[in-house]
């Protein structure tokens, strides 16, 4: 059985043409538990192969931060699972995906994923000077007080739900 040559490094400054010791890896493991735990050697250490690439921060670093276009994948299936659950605005998939508005925005623009820049509109039937609006039927109901079926359902013909003539207006 052949034992492996190892050397023992700094590992705070990884320099392999300058080991702290050479030998075989038991008695080297030996020898580095024995300085450290006398405080010879009050920096970490390591055992390396000789001919090993020192160890390099900036790479290690860079091999942690995750891919940008993964990244960006998983934002926009989040997204788009979002949209299909029925959120069809910037401010609902933002709340909806929790990633910023201007993330949103972006992804949605760029991978062309189609929004309803509308919002509902109700003017008092005896009162025109009197308009709720909302950006989805659901706030709109809730500031009437009607169910959100009645509201929609009212829109297509331009009806009346609780005493308001209820329309979707498109964003210029």
């Amino acid at each position: 059985m052949t034992e492996t040559q190892v050397l023992v490094i700094n590992a705070d400054r990884p320099d392999i043409d300058q080991p702290l010791a050479i030998g075989t890896e038991p008695e080297m493991f030996k020898l580095t538990q024995h300085n450290y735990k006398s405080g010879e050697w009050s920096f970490p250490v390591r055992l390396v192969k000789p001919g090993t690439k020192p160890w390099d921060d900036t790479t290690y670093l860079a091999s942690m931060r995750p891919d940008p276009q993964a990244e960006e994948r998983d934002q926009i299936r989040d997204i788009r699972r979002a949209h299909h659950d029925g959120n069809h605005t910037i401010r609902a998939l933002t709340d909806e995906t929790g990633y910023t508005s201007q993330r949103v925005s972006y992804l949605v623009h760029k991978y062309s994923l189609p929004l309803q820049n509308e919002y509902w509109r109700a003017e008092k039937y005896d009162n025109p000077n009197e308009i709720i609006t909302g950006q989805t039927v659901d706030l709109l109901g809730n500031k009437l007080g009607a169910p959100a079926v009645s509201i929609r359902q009212a829109s297509y013909s331009n009806g009346l739900a609780c005493g308001y003539y209820i329309s979707r207006v498109p964003r210029a």
